[in-house]
């Protein structure tokens, strides 16, 4: 079965005073219909550009090199209408703050029903009818309430879920999750993660889980893609990122986060150094400066992906020398 999304080779740069800045690089990644993919990676490894340029929805500075396929069409070929009929009805996405993307001075059952009117032809009487029902399926109790309020009514995680049955409502074959869960509480941050696991399955739907938290791509994703200074550096089932890293970065970034069953007297570790600048590009592997394991083609050879293991890829030198 061909992947819901395919990304292959896919660069982004924005031109600015002075140069060029590159967010992605050379990144090829596929989802399929019923999985989550997380995309794991530091502020600025360019995680959510990837998406953005995916669905066209990059600055107007920005340009897009690769391609991008949503089963048979090639999103980088449509037109600004073509872009507008795909977005919201077949493919969706969360953002970060729900606030920044409902607005203010609408109510929330307006808002959702806009959805279905603009993609679907609804009426605004038989819109109305299935917001309330959507809002119930992601856990929003009281929903003839809730339509009529404004979002500064509603609590962080109301507006979340919110945002999620707006996604939902065309029942897309792609949702995007762009950090949902950040600056959420942990109860609620778990409700939400239980949501959007329900409605993957329920609904066979593809989900990109885009996020630097580590304990939600571990609850929630079956395969992981690790990013770091534009560039995928390693991807593999869910199981194998946590038990068997095979990229220093990807360690790193495992021996950084905090575990239940860590001494609470030992120090935290941290990740030396700085991520290179986006308007620089370096000869060799971008984690070079910063790796324990660093060894001379690191610095001057840029790393392939390369087999780790059943359906797992990483794009490290050490790798070339144990094969």
């Amino acid at each position: 079965m061909a992947p819901v999304l395919s990304i292959d080779n896919l660069s982004v740069h924005f031109r600015i005073t002075g140069g060029d800045v590159w967010a992605v690089r050379d990144v090829s990644i596929d989802v399929e219909a019923g999985e989550c993919l997380g995309i794991v990676g530091e502020s600025g490894s360019g995680k959510s550009q990837t998406f953005l340029a995916a669905l066209g929805l990059l600055a107007s500075n920005g340009q897009v090199e690769g391609r991008v396929r949503f089963g048979d069409t090639d999103i980088l070929g449509l037109d600004q209408r073509g872009l507008n009929k795909l977005r919201g009805s077949r493919i969706a996405m969360v953002f970060q703050d729900p606030m920044t993307s409902l607005t203010p001075h609408m109510r929330v059952g307006r808002q959702l029903a806009e959805v279905l009117i603009r993609h679907k032809g609804m009426s605004r009487h038989a819109a109305r009818d299935k917001v309330m029902d959507m809002l119930g399926q992601v856990g929003i109790a009281d929903a003839a309430r809730r339509v009529d309020q404004f979002p500064h009514e509603l609590s962080g995680g109301l507006r979340q879920r919110v945002m999620i049955a707006m996604a939902l409502l065309c029942e897309p074959d792609l949702l995007i999750a762009d950090e949902p869960t950040t600056a959420l509480d942990v109860t609620v941050q778990a409700q939400i993660l239980a949501i959007l696991k329900k409605l993957t399955s329920e609904r066979n739907l593809a989900l990109v889980l885009i996020t630097h938290d580590l304990g939600v791509v571990a609850g929630l994703a079956d395969r992981v893609a690790v990013m770091y200074a534009g560039r995928v550096v390693e991807e593999a089932k869910v199981d194998d990122i946590f038990h068997s890293p095979q990229h220093p970065y990807t360690r790193a970034l495992l021996h950084s986060t905090t575990r239940l069953d860590d001494n609470p007297d030992a120090q935290l570790s941290a990740i030396p150094g700085q991520p290179p600048s986006a308007s620089t590009v370096a000869p060799g592997c971008a984690f070079a400066p910063r790796c324990p394991s660093v060894f001379e083609p690191c610095r001057d050879q840029r790393p392939p992906l390369l087999p780790a293991g059943s359906a797992h890829r990483a794009a490290c030198h050490l790798l070339e020398t144990s094969q």
